[in-house]
């Protein structure tokens, strides 16, 4: 079973012409990683399994199979180094071309203003709450739930993009960390790939109902302006299971559902995500 894991696996990284002239066991010491990879990409890789893998100075987790995986950032101008130590010792390395995207401005106006400029007391509170946050990305379970084609988790136009420079009230802020998807309040939100829920709260101060559900090696989805959570902290959810509904709570203007994606504290685009074949 196995081997026909890797098989399938490979086909999707290499050309077909080149997965046709190869047998199993070359393909376990073949080294494979994409040319170029767009800004807020999810990287797949395939190393011999049993390397050891490091990338910005952090060592990646290896699967049974050799799969690898990372994600480059919104302003990550490339290239990318990737060094691999093969089990036998010798050293290997990959570069990975960046190709840079455009980033227009999109305007959200009447947002709650206290949102935009909260007072101190409220600004403590978002730093704590962004904190609990920031801890659950930070797990690294050795599941390997990112490697299946991801799904939509609700089906709606898309109302704000990954990486748009986003100007609130009239007041510019940090780029988009996600994608929007504009839904009726109270839609069922489906979990996109398997995973384990590792954070839920019915009420942050900026981005409401909050749920994070973690795909193995860092790579992780987060649900916010939930109106409802349907699962708890510890679940673990397969791909399609209803996970919670859409609503307006934080800092909306009306209900759509926010997907991010993260590779521990790098965005991603999910949209890219879901194109990946």
């Amino acid at each position: 079973m196995r081997k026909v894991f890797a098989l399938l696996l490979w086909s999707a990284l290499l050309p077909a012409s080149v997965f046709a002239q190869q047998n199993s066991s070359s393909l376990d010491t073949k080294i494979v990683f994409p040319a170029s990879v767009p800004q807020g990409g999810l990287v797949l890789g395939k190393v011999p399994p049993g390397s050891t893998v490091r990338y910005a100075g952090r060592d990646l987790r290896v699967s049974g199979y050799g799969t690898v995986v990372f994600g480059v950032g919104r302003d990550e101008p490339g290239p990318l180094e990737v060094e691999i130590k093969r089990p036998d010792g010798i050293r290997d390395a990959a570069q990975i071309a960046v190709t840079p995207r455009e980033w227009p401005q999109e305007q959200v106006d009447g947002v709650p203003p206290k949102t935009v400029n909260p007072p101190p007391a409220i600004a403590e509170r978002i730093k704590r709450e962004q904190a609990l946050v920031t801890a659950a990305r930070a797990r690294d379970d050795d599941r390997t739930d990112f490697a299946k084609p991801f799904v939509w988790p609700v089906q709606g136009r898309i109302s704000g993009r990954f990486g748009n420079a986003r100007v609130y009230n009239g007041q510019p802020g940090a780029g988009h960390s996600g994608m929007d998807i504009a839904a009726p309040a109270g839609t069922p939100v489906k979990a996109p790939a398997a995973g384990v829920v590792t954070f839920a709260a019915p009420d942050l101060y900026l981005t409401g109902g909050t749920l994070l559900l973690d795909h193995g090696f860092g790579v992780s989805s987060n649900f916010l302006h939930l109106s409802r959570i349907d699962v708890k902290v510890g679940d673990r959810v397969e791909q399609g299971q209803v996970i919670a509904a859409v609503g307006a709570t934080g800092r909306a203007t009306g209900p759509h559902l926010h997907w991010g994606m993260n590779w521990f504290d790098v965005r991603i685009d999910p949209l890219l995500v879901l194109e990946r074949k």
